[in-house]
């Protein structure tokens, strides 16, 4: 749990023994922890270093621990300014970047990555580097990706990045695909399946996609393209497969089902009587145990199914295709 404030877990073990305890010899520590003692020693010195523990002026060999309130209180303060001083030189580096990269060379717009290490390398860092959304194409023939995937897209979702994802029906039906597309909905993904995905495909922020160049016998590489016309091609594709795909959403008994594309599933419907009912975007997210962005996004995507520009018009429409209905006075 001490990880984040650079405690590795036998530091740690050591810092919690000696605050049960208050103050050790070197001795008695190590036959707790199992450390030699010139191990226990090196422990001790260690958490010294970062001020959580001290020699006793009294006793000499003997190890006091810091407070925790206090001692831990200014490590994360330390980290916290650590943090602030890497995003600000982030921020100056993405700067000098995007000053730097107005023109890109041709050169530039497209790098190969290969390897089965560096490509799923690549492919974690273009999720996590996400800011509004990825759009991807997704194969039943993944080509150097393992489930850390998973990983990239909850801390995504936590981000508040959507995610606009068009499955293979192989991919659906196979050993694990119930349990990640339904993962996948949990986290508000919207997921479409389809017969067939030409390629495996992911496009970050409309800036950055990733697609494979070789075959399956092949040692793994892929290419990624920057801004560029042939971005804009794949951006189209995703778009064109993305038309054809139909909603996948959970029914009521928890079971995948397929919906007609411009349909409404059920919390979008919920989301919709609250708002008309005159509840605020927070009041709904309360209401329904679902975050802001949540209802905002939901309510963004059903502007765009119904092809309208304010929530009056939406109102309107919800109306006159009968997701909710009129009450009488």
């Amino acid at each position: 749990m001490l990880g984040a404030i650079g405690l590795d877990e036998v530091q740690e073990n050591a810092y919690r023994a000696l605050v049960g305890l208050g103050a050790a010899e070197v001795g008695d520590l190590s036959h707790r922890l199992g450390l030699s003692e010139d191990d226990a020693g090196r422990v001790l010195r260690r958490l010294a270093a970062h001020g959580l523990v001290a020699q006793s002026s009294a006793r000499p060999g003997r190890w006091v621990a810091a407070p925790p309130g206090v001692a831990l209180s200014a490590l994360l303060t330390r980290q916290r300014y650590e943090l602030e001083q890497a995003e600000l030189a982030a921020a100056v580096l993405t700067e000098e970047f995007r000053a730097e990269a107005t023109e890109p060379a041709v050169h530039d717009l497209v790098e190969v990555v290969t390897g089965a290490h560096a490509v799923a390398q690549r492919f974690l860092q273009l999720q996590f580097g996400a800011e509004s959304e990825v759009c991807a194409l997704v194969t039943d023939k993944p080509v150097a990706i393992t489930g850390t995937e998973n990983d990239a897209e909850r801390d995504a979702a936590r981000r508040g990045v959507s995610y606009r994802v068009v499955l293979e029906r192989s991919v659906v039906a196979g050993p694990n695909g119930f349990a990640e597309v339904s993962d996948a909905l949990g986290r508000d993904e919207q997921v479409r399946v389809v017969d067939r995905v030409p390629t495996k495909l992911v496009v970050a922020d409309r800036s950055t996609a990733m697609v494979p160049l070789t075959r399956r016998l092949a040692e793994p590489a892929a290419l990624v393209v920057h801004a560029s016309g042939l971005l804009e091609s794949l951006m189209g594709l995703f778009e064109a497969v993305w038309r054809e795909g139909m909603p996948l959403s959970l029914d009521a008994a928890g079971a995948l089902a397929e919906e007609p594309p411009g349909q409404p599933d059920g919390t979008d419907l919920r989301i919709l009587s609250l708002l008309l009912a005159g509840l605020t975007d927070a009041s709904v997210a309360k209401q329904l145990d679902l975050g802001l962005r949540t209802v905002q996004r939901r309510v963004k995507r059903l502007m765009e199914m119904t092809g309208v520009t304010t929530r009056l018009q939406l109102g309107w429409h919800a109306y006159e295709r009968g997701w909710v209905a009129r009450t009488e006075d």
